[in-house]
């Protein structure tokens, strides 16, 4: 996976970069499809980018395998022209294309997949930055819910989203670190197999890091968040568990010269893993069983997916569906 990290931050770390450009890099493969469309928000505009990777047995075909979304989570690849060059936000960018990118090599080489793996970033070289303690946040030119609306699909049936988290003093470990399952505003255990597979992926034992019921509620509500990691999780009733690429210090999202190639390689080898298990039905997310459980003993907590009350009256929702 290394070889395909290098190749997609060269192709990334470009002020002239766009989707339309990454679109012509993947255009060799045929059989994927690849979509790009421009989104407009207050701050400039971003190309959002989706790759559908089809399996063997998936929906796309007219199967009934598992399909997995893989969600390359960041404000922008650049903070230009306040900095010069990729900047360390672009991680989950990069560990989502490059993952595009294996399993199309794979695909060629008749290494199918069961079931399709959908993959969403969006590619801005110029976003802007906000002001977040204890270090600046990368922003994003668009907003979250409009992020969340491009990059999450119905079709998906579990997601995991790739994001640095380097900003922090959360979290004290350089490599990748997982989060617990996430589903409908609940948080639930780390998944068991999730923790397999990357202690094998990784060589060493599983790191996770620990998320709070602000962390799942959207953006825009005035409380405060570890990061965008686990916003995917508003918009979407499947499971969702985030990838961290994660540093023993605090690094700032906006800093150039500050990606870790080898941590990249894992969290896009992490998310391939799990994706052969996931799509042929070898792996869970969750515990189906005791979360129905939990629904019948508590309640709905699907309210967390949304802006909850402001004075009393409900303020919207941020759900696909």
């Amino acid at each position: 996976m290394l070889k395909q990290v290098l190749e997609i931050e060269e192709l990334l770390d470009d002020s002239f970069i766009d989707g339309s450009k990454v679109k012509e890099f993947f255009s060799k493969f045929s059989f994927i499809k690849f979509e790009v469309f421009t989104v407009k928000g207050q701050k400039g505009k971003t190309d959002f980018v989706k790759v559908l990777i089809p399996g063997s047995k998936g929906k796309s075909n007219g199967g009934e395998a598992p399909t997995l979304g893989v969600v390359g989570r960041l404000g922008g690849i650049g903070a230009r022209p306040s900095r010069i060059g990729i900047v360390s936000d672009s991680d989950g960018a990069v560990a989502a294309l490059s993952l595009a990118y294996k399993l199309s090599l794979m695909h060629i080489k008749g290494d199918i997949l069961p079931g399709d793996v959908i993959i969403a970033t969006h590619i801005c070289p110029d976003a802007p930055t906000q002001p977040h303690e204890p270090v600046d946040f990368m922003d994003s030119p668009v907003t979250m819910f409009q992020m969340n609306q491009n990059e999450i699909s119905d079709e998906m049936d579990a997601v995991l989203t790739i994001d640095t988290t380097k900003g922090n003093k959360i979290i004290n470990h350089k490599g990748i670190s997982i989060s617990p399952t996430v589903k409908e505003g609940y948080i639930l255990k780390v998944s068991y197999d999730l923790l397999r597979i990357a202690e094998v992926v990784t060589g060493e034992l599983a790191n996770t890091f620990p998320i709070t019921m602000q962390d799942i509620t959207p953006y825009g509500n005035g409380l405060y968040h570890l990061n965008s990691i686990l916003q995917p999780a508003v918009a979407t009733s499947s499971p969702v568990v985030g990838v961290a690429i994660t540093t023993n210090s605090v690094v700032p999202g906006s800093s150039t010269g500050a990606s870790h190639e080898s941590d990249i390689a894992d969290a896009a080898n992490f998310s391939l893993e799990a994706a052969k298990e996931f799509t042929d039905g070898k792996i869970d997310f969750y515990d189906a069983g005791e979360f129905q459980r939990i629904l019948r003993l508590y309640g709905s907590m699907e309210k967390l997916q949304t802006f909850g009350n402001e004075n009393g009256k409900k303020t919207g929702n941020n759900r696909r569906s």
